[in-house]
């Protein structure tokens, strides 16, 4: 397995990268990390961890797209930064999958333009998963394509159902539509004829959800276009942000708050697991023909080692093989 990370593509590249990369290396000793970007900037950083994994190289590139740069740049102006080379190592099968941190549209744009959709898909969608009440669900799309066809989702639909059975876990995953409310003639004309294609495929379709139902766990999958679900997603990080804050706050405040926290240590170090987002690694662009990881541009040490766990079971599970079946049986 062989896995290129961008490595100028986060906030804090190359250094967070490479540390990511160096932990993957170490628990996934059947992986090759092919780390992508300037030499010089990326050779130093391996030798700071004794001893380094022999499954760690380094592939130079000259040039690197900054997050203020057009999400066409990969593909024009900068034909040698380092999501152009990962993308190009993938489509050349000198990679089995890429992961970057970097600006989120250039990727997509480099990895549509470069490697090209599965047959039969036509639109990518970027999917997350994120933690309920009950157990781990996934949201698609979340930024890929803000204004989709009913057609589109209904592809969204096959292919998060394909990526929950091989890599949830679930054999028979529920998939929720995203709408104002539960009953069929709620929402807009969109979001009606999608509900009908959703009802009349072969998914575990249960109808629309509500945002309440996201994290109550109501299904394992949520259905939406990628502007409301980008919305759902910066949201969610705001309120996980404000609601830490709040708490480190108010058990700051009394002997007796600091007194509870030491009680409850164990607790709180497990809630704060279940809602990192570190946990869960990058998120897939479904639809790809190729597998491409997209993290957070804020990405951790963590996340980024979790990234590569995710490039790793995706290309290993066989999830384009699932997503290309489920395609071709909706198609007949």
């Amino acid at each position: 397995m062989r896995i290129a990370l961008d490595g100028m593509g986060g906030d804090k590249a190359p250094v967070v990268e490479v540390a990511g990369a160096i932990d993957a290396a170490r628990d996934l000793r059947g992986c090759e990390i092919i780390l992508v970007g300037d030499e010089d900037a990326l050779k130093n950083e391996p030798s700071k961890y004794k001893p380094c994994p022999a499954n760690i190289t380094i592939r130079h590139a000259t040039e690197v797209v900054t997050m203020s740069d057009a999400a066409t740049s990969p593909i024009r102006r900068k034909k040698d930064s380092s999501i152009s080379v990962c993308v190009d190592m993938v489509k050349n099968k000198e990679a089995d999958a890429m992961v970057s941190a970097g600006n989120t549209g250039a990727v997509v744009c480099a990895a549509v333009y470069t490697l090209g959709l599965l047959p039969g898909v036509e639109r990518p969608g970027i999917a997350i998963v994120f933690p309920t009440l009950k157990g781990p669900a996934m949201i698609l799309d979340v930024g890929a394509n803000i204004d989709p066809k009913p057609n589109h989702l209904l592809q969204y639909g096959l292919m998060a159902d394909a990526y929950a059975k091989r890599i949830l876990g679930k054999p028979n995953p529920t998939i929720g539509l995203l709408n104002v409310g539960e009953e069929v003639t709620k929402g807009t004309d969109f979001v009606k004829e999608t509900h009908k294609l959703l009802s009349e495929s072969r998914v575990n379709f249960i109808g629309n959800v509500e945002g309440r139902d996201i994290y109550a766990g109501k299904s394992d999958v949520i259905v939406c276009d990628g502007f409301v679900g980008n919305v759902v997603l910066k949201v969610s990080e705001s309120v996980a942000f404000t609601m830490f804050e709040f708490l480190k706050r108010e058990l700051k405040g009394s002997f007796m708050a600091r007194l509870g926290v030491f009680l409850g240590k164990s607790a709180f170090k497990a809630f704060r697991k279940k809602m990192d987002y570190a946990e869960y690694g990058g998120a897939p662009l479904l639809g790809i023909n190729g597998v491409v990881i997209i993290s957070h541009g804020s990405s951790n040490q963590k996340a980024i080692k979790n990234a590569i766990r995710v490039a790793s079971e995706f290309k290993d599970r066989g999830v384009n093989e699932e997503i290309l079946q489920e395609i071709e049986k909706w198609r007949r």
